[in-house]
C-alpha cells in the first residue's frame, strides 16, 4: 500500500503542470520528475540500487511515452495488420475516442511503474 500511495504523491500531487507538459519534450524536466517522483521512495527505506531503478525507468517511461509502444503491441496482438502510424499517439488506432485512448494510455503507464517499482523495491 506504502508503494501505491508513494506513487500517486510522486506522479500526481509533486507533478505540475510544466513537468506534465514538457517532460516528453525535453530530458531535463523528465529528470526533475523522475527525481522529486522518486525522493519520498526513500520513507520506505529502498537500497540504492532500488532507487537508482525507480528514477531511471521513471524518467526513460515518461520522457519517451513509452506506454505508448505497450498498448500497441497488446493492441497488435489482436489485430496484426495495425500500423504504428495509426497508433503512435496513444498506443490505440485513431478511431478510438480520444478520451478513452488516453485514460487507457494513463493506466497502462501507471501499471509499468508499478510494476516496476514493486519489482525493485522487492528484489534489489
Amino acid at each position: 500500500m506504502e508503494q501505491l500511495i508513494l506513487h500517486l504523491f510522486g506522479d500526481y500531487i509533486t507533478q505540475t503542470d510544466w513537468m506534465a507538459t514538457n517532460k516528453t519534450k525535453r530530458s531535463a524536466v523528465a529528470v526533475l520528475h523522475a527525481a522529486i517522483y522518486s525522493f519520498p521512495f526513500l520513507l520506505l527505506g529502498p537500497s540504492l540500487v532500488a532507487l537508482a531503478v525507480i528514477f531511471a525507468t521513471h524518467a526513460a517511461i515518461d520522457r519517451y511515452r513509452l506506454a505508448r509502444f505497450v498498448v500497441f503491441a497488446k493492441n497488435w496482438t489482436t489485430q496484426p495488420g495495425l500500423q504504428w502510424a495509426d497508433c503512435n499517439a496513444t498506443g490505440y488506432p485513431k478511431d478510438t475516442p480520444a478520451w478513452l485512448a488516453v485514460w487507457l494510455l494513463i493506466v497502462a503507464d501507471n501499471a509499468m511503474h508499478l510494476a516496476i517499482n514493486y519489482a525493485a523495491l522487492r528484489w534489489l
